[in-house]
Parts: structure tokens; sequence; C-alpha cells
């Protein structure tokens, strides 16, 4: 054989080699980044992820609503948070343009399909003469047919409602919870089947039985009238 032949054919087996060695690399990468994906996907867990939206945009697959307006829908708008150390982000609603009593403002998706588990969020009321506060609704079937639990702190109290065909219907009522002005809350709601409780700042307040909205719906949130206010962290957890 030609030294040229040798020459050649030991080149085509070193590259050979380096092919099938980046081959392997490749692949173990991707299997590597398959696995973290995996890791970190939880199936029945769903965050509203604030920290990849840009500041003065809104979440994808997101709408703004209202049940029943008489008036432009308010703005609501992805911000940092300036009171906190790490300049989080968090979901508020940066203007009322319909302070008319009966408006209740909703932020939702129909992405996320909630029948039975957990929803929670951390919410601060920033103003409001007529209403302040607001909370969280689910198995929403659109704008007028859902259920809320809401917390006002110019009540005190943190309720349960169903809103169906936009009337507005009390199932439940927590008194004499007092938050101090600008102070985060955090909100919980379970339901399974037709049980539902309600935690205040970690403080079971109530557990009722209602059957309005059997079927799965989607999960927003929700304020009324001139309620301006901040949420984050918002998470759904599914029933396994």
């Amino acid at each position: 054989m030609s030294t040229n032949k040798l020459i050649h054919g030991s080149h085509f087996r070193l590259e050979s080699i380096r092919s099938l060695r980046w081959l392997g690399r490749l692949s173990l990468a991707l299997l590597l980044s398959a696995g973290c994906a995996m890791a970190q996907a939880a199936p029945d867990e769903y965050r509203l992820a604030l920290d990849k939206v840009a500041v003065g945009q809104l979440p994808a697959g997101w709408v703004v609503a209202a049940t029943h307006p008489s008036g432009p829908l308010a703005q609501w708008k992805v911000g940092v948070d300036a009171a906190t150390s790490n300049q989080a982000k968090v979901l508020t609603i940066e203007r009322i343009q319909d302070a008319s009593s009966a408006a209740f403002n909703l932020f939702w998706t129909n992405q996320v399909a909630f029948q039975d588990g957990e929803l929670k969020v951390r919410m601060r009321a920033n103003s409001g003469d007529t209403d302040q506060g607001g909370g969280l609704i689910w198995r929403v079937k659109d704008e007028n047919n859902y259920y809320v639990a809401r917390y006002n702190p110019l009540e005190s109290n943190f309720r349960l409602y169903s809103v169906k065909e936009g009337a507005r219907s009390t199932l439940a009522s927590a008194e004499g919870l007092k938050a101090a002005p600008g102070q985060w809350v955090e909100l919980r709601i379970t339901q399974h089947g037709q049980h539902i409780q309600g935690w205040f700042n970690n403080q079971l307040t109530w557990e009722v039985s209602d059957a309005q909205w059997p079927k799965a719906g989607g999960v927003g949130l929700w304020s009324k009238a001139d309620a301006a206010s901040s949420f984050a962290n918002f998470v759904v957890r599914h029933a396994k």
C-alpha cells in the first residue's frame, strides 16, 4: 500500500473518531437538557413567571376582561416593585378606567384548565375609595361565570362568591381580617369536587360545599370597581 493511501486512510479514521466523539457529546448534552427540562417541568403545577415578561407588557395567553363593564377596561401591566429589595416583578392594575361599583375587573387565562386542587396568590391593595383589594377566580367559563375569593382591607373580610351570568352571590365570609395599608397578604383556595376551603395568610377561614360550577375552567385574578392592586406568586396546583 502506498504512503499516500496510508496517510489518507489514517486521516479518514481520525476524522471518523472525531465525528463519533462529537456526536457522543451532542447526544449527552441533549440527554442532559431533556433531563433538566423533565426535572424542572411540573405537569401538576402552573406558575405565572413574571420575570420572563418585559416591563409594561402582559403574560402571553392571558386576557384583560370585565364583568358587565360600563366603560373602558382596567389597565394591567407587569412592573418592578420598587418596595422590594430584589426589585421583583409584579402584576399591577395601573389604571382604573371604569370605577362603577358594578364593574368587576378580570385578568385571566383559559389555557390553564382547573377543576380540583389549589390556587394561591400574594396580593397588595394599592388604592381605592369604593373598594380595595382583590383575589382569585377559577373554574372560569367566561367573564360572567366563575368562582371568586377576594380580600377587601376596607371591610377587613375575605369572601367567597359565585358569579353567575354576572350576578354575584355570597357563599362564605370571614370577618375581622385586618392588614396594614400597602401590606402583602396571601390568599389560598383549595377545591375538591364541591368542597371549597379558603386560607388568609395560611389561616383556614372558611369551608363550604357548592355545586354551581362543577366543570374545569380557566383561572385568573379579580378586583372590583376602583380597587387597584398588585399581584405576585400566582400558583395553580392540580389534584393528582
